[in-house]
């Protein structure tokens, strides 16, 4: 394993640094909004993460390159659905560009009208606390102002590229130095 010294001006490589990045498995979630129109967009993502408890923050960061970013920079809500094993074909819609992502999608709408994925394993719906500058990226903050979740489900995973399931735990007795 390479390290560099702190303070070193060496270049990080785009491609090498996406694939040290795909070494942390990450879950797969759906982020939506609804623009003035009442137009839905929604984009798989896999950069959400919880943030506060006091008050309860979560955020996400989206491409700046991504046709819906502007509807994301100025909705005031937007929600978060956390996808579950078996919705590999809905995750790779969602991160199609020109998809019809809605055909065939069953949603509902959240509290202030961004759009929840139904059968989701959890849904955050945020109301937007901050917007910051991430390089090549958007990060948006949301407070979470209701929630829902379903803990039996499993959460399906990205890794290395592509998408993974949790493998069946091992009983205590077959772990190994047990």
């Amino acid at each position: 394993m390479t390290a560099l010294c702190e303070g070193s001006a060496i270049e990080v490589e785009p491609s090498a640094f996406r694939l040290a990045a795909g070494c942390f498995p990450t879950g797969v979630s759906i982020v939506t909004a609804e623009d003035e129109q009442g137009e839905r967009v929604g984009v798989t993502a896999n950069s959400f993460v919880s943030v506060s408890l006091q008050p309860p923050l979560v955020s996400v960061a989206l491409a700046r390159s991504l046709a819906s970013i502007p509807v994301f920079e100025r909705a005031s809500h937007f929600a978060i659905s956390v996808l579950g094993e078996g919705d590999e074909t809905l995750a790779a819609r969602f991160a199609s560009r020109g998809a019809n992502k809605w055909s065939d999608t069953l949603w509902e709408p959240g509290l202030r009208g961004a759009p929840l994925i139904e059968g989701a394993v959890a849904t955050f719906e945020c109301e937007r606390y901050a917007l910051h500058d991430g390089g090549d990226h958007r990060i948006l903050l949301g407070r979470v102002i209701s929630l829902a979740s379903a803990p039996t489900l499993r959460p399906l995973i990205f890794h290395r590229g592509a998408f993974a399931r949790l493998a069946a735990p091992l009983p205590r007795e077959q772990r190994p130095g047990a």
